[in-house]
């Protein structure tokens, strides 16, 4: 079959990738002039199977009340007047209790531990290198309250396949002792040992030239105009290279139309306005996330072991001779600006934070100081529940696979390989409902309710 992908992100191109290996003829329409240089470019790199908790928890209306008044919050709700938003929260709250959390969980783990087979896959077939670092991730709490509850959240990790356990502070620090400038305020933490970290851009920019040697076609700096749709089903898609511009009377003209066997939408945050175009309307709303990555000074005093920091839920990564930390979600609609009094304050968080938590052991020094921090910010495309769309809308020949909030690089190679299978019509191993499955076409799954 002919497919066409939407996006090159590190969904799009896994999924190119393991359509590729079906034998399929592939072509990727990016707006971009490489893949991922959107939300895949600077993430947290972690590939966290065993850290994958669902933003909705019973706790989680209360916080994100109190957090409204804090620049620096975790999960920053900035209500607008976009009535998908108010939507996705209401949605958002229909999850905040036990057992929608841990029915969320299961599937996220189910495809956690199914994409990082599939990662290990493909670097085998590939020999990509992208920074990767085996050594677990680890988590720390400087609050005993918290900490107290850290066990609750393991057991259940450990009730799903994952070996998640807690350590006290000394363990903790035995495993990374990077943070021991740092030891008086952690009181314990957790760590599990088959999670590791890596570059997200690195890999995918390296797997999207894979794919070109393989066949694939990349279309670079090509917006998605519209999908054309005749009868039930998606005919062919307007793309226009960007560098024609839009509008005028030429406007038409400067369209191609390419048209395929099976489209698959892949656009991150921007896929649920493009396919309400079509009439599929799915609550996949973008969290704004930062990140700052820091040149190491000292690179025998910085962590080897990818971190999580509870306080401030905050992810340490080691990347090379760089550090890089993320966090921070706001849900305030398609701003990606980092000028305002907002997102720098939330930036500059970043930096105090690694100052605190590895004093000395990186370059935080602003612009005005003499430095060059290097900040970001990306959309995660989050459905109230955290578990992605993947799978076959109700429009003939459309396929989605997005929605992955937070672990687009934990679970991409996995949702990549998943959504191969199923456009070829095979039932992927794993315990996930995907999006358009029934029970009866699979029994074993639970009615898909994958995000809504």
């Amino acid at each position: 079959m002919k497919i066409i992908i939407l996006g090159a992100g590190i969904i799009g191109v896994s999924t190119a990738w393991h359509l590729l290996e079906q034998g399929h003829e592939v072509t990727v329409v990016e707006r971009q002039p490489d893949a991922a240089l959107e939300t895949s470019f600077a993430n947290a790199a972690q590939i966290s199977v065993s850290y994958c908790e669902p933003w909705a928890n019973r706790d989680a209306p209360l916080k994100a009340l109190k957090w409204m008044f804090r620049n620096d919050a975790p999960l920053l709700f900035r209500p607008t007047l976009d009535w998908q938003q108010w939507r996705w929260g209401l949605q958002f709250l229909g999850q905040c209790n036990d057992t929608a959390f841990e029915r969320n969980v299961q599937q996220l783990v189910a495809l956690g531990a199914y994409s990082h087979t599939a990662l290990k896959d493909v670097v085998r077939a590939t020999g990509i290198e992208y920074q990767r670092l085996e050594h677990g991730i680890a988590h720390y709490y400087t609050d005993q309250k918290s900490f107290d509850t850290a066990g609750d959240a393991a057991a259940l990790m450990r009730k799903y396949g994952v070996s998640r356990r807690v350590v006290g502070r000394d363990e903790l620090l035995r495993i990374e002792p990077a943070f021991r400038p740092f030891a008086h305020r952690i009181v314990g933490g957790t760590y599990t040992a088959s999670d590791e970290s890596g570059d997200a851009r690195v890999f995918t920019q390296a797997l999207a030239k894979a794919c070109i040697a393989r066949g694939a076609e990349f279309l670079y700096n090509h917006d998605v105009v519209r999908l054309n749709k005749l009868g039930d089903a998606i005919d062919s898609i307007a793309i226009r290279a960007r560098s024609t511009g839009a509008g005028g009377q030429n406007d038409q003209e400067n369209l191609r139309h390419l048209k395929a066997d099976q489209f698959v939408a892949a656009c991150g945050s921007y896929t649920a306005p493009l396919l309400r175009t079509v009439g599929v309307d799915l609550p996949i709303y973008p969290g704004k996330g930062y990140s700052a990555t820091f040149p190491i000074l000292r690179p025998e005093a910085a962590p080897l072991v990818s971190t999580i920091d509870d306080e401030l839920k905050i992810a340490i990564s080691r990347l090379g001779n760089q550090l890089r930390v993320a966090g921070t979600i706001e849900v305030g609609g398609y701003d990606l600006s980092l000028d305002s009094a907002l997102a720098r304050a939330r930036c500059q968080m970043l930096s105090d934070r690694i100052e605190t938590v590895l004093p000395g052991v990186c370059d935080t020094r602003n612009e005005a100081q003499g430095g060059t921090p290097n900040y970001w910010t990306g959309l995660r495309p989050a459905t109230p529940t955290n578990i992605p769309y993947i799978g076959q809308t109700p429009v003939g020949k459309l396929w989605i696979n997005a929605g992955h909030g937070t672990l687009g690089w934990t679970h991409g190679a996995g949702s990549g390989k998943a959504l191969a299978e199923l456009i070829c019509g095979r039932q992927p191993d794993m315990n996930f409902g995907f999006y358009g499955n029934t029970p009866s076409r699979n029994p074993r799954l639970a009615p898909a309710t994958a995000a809504g």
